[in-house]
């Protein structure tokens, strides 16, 4: 998503990581050429020095964020999410949810949205808003759906979309409301639809918190005896 930010370009040095990744989606002979000119793509030592700015940030202490609406600059951690929704007035109802994109819809990111899904179906919960899910590729598709997954899905409720450009490019044909009206959809990509009104704040975050926002909205917290 650099390019939403502003950047011409985004490296991300080859690593042990992507080796695996590669050779599971059956591309290793990507991974040997890659091992093979790693001075090609992985940063030279030294080199941050020669950089504008380096900035560090520590993934094991960073509080989970929501971005947007309208550009992922406009950044809330969770813990201030409902402040900053009604400090800026934003409709407080989710309208939608979509999980999955070309951007984020691993195969161990779907994997954990549908943990949640069933979840919530043993605890007698269902999506309370439309939910729709749509895997990065057709590999990515196959591979879920073999292990049932895009079945859990479909028992709770959810609609299977190609896997392909769709609602966050504006694919999306919103017959049940007003062209100009607030809405408050939730996806796991920072882009405004482009189907309705400017005006209407879309906001992104991680899968799961998309999934278990669709499923708890409205809900009362239990208490416990």
């Amino acid at each position: 998503m650099s390019a939403e930010i502003g950047s011409t370009s985004c490296l991300f040095p080859h690593s042990a990581a992507i080796d695996r990744y590669l050779v599971a989606t059956d591309r290793g002979y990507i991974a040997d050429a890659a091992k093979s000119n790693a001075n090609l793509v992985t940063a030279d030592r030294g080199s941050d020095e020669y950089y504008d700015e380096v900035i560090e940030i520590d993934l094991t202490s960073l509080e989970p964020h929501i971005n947007g609406p309208f550009t992922p600059d406009l950044t809330h951690p969770l813990s201030r999410f409902a402040a900053d929704v009604q400090e800026s007035q934003w409709p407080r109802k989710i309208s939608h949810a979509m999980i999955g994109s070309c951007t984020n819809s691993s195969y161990e990111d779907l994997h954990k949205a549908a943990s949640l899904v069933r979840q919530a179906d043993s605890a007698g919960l269902k999506p309370k808003v439309p939910l729709f899910v749509t895997a990065g590729s057709e590999k990515i598709h196959a591979t879920v759906a073999a292990e049932t997954v895009m079945e859990d899905f479909k028992a709770a409720g959810a609609t299977i979309l190609s896997n392909s450009c769709g609602p966050c490019v504006g694919q999306w044909d919103r017959t049940e409301v007003a062209k100009v009206c607030r809405l408050f959809a939730t996806s796991n990509v920072d882009v405004t639809d482009l189907t309705l009104h400017r005006e209407n704040p879309t906001p992104s975050c991680l899968l799961t918190i998309v999934t278990s926002s669709a499923v708890t909205m409205g809900t009362q917290r239990p208490t416990r005896s």
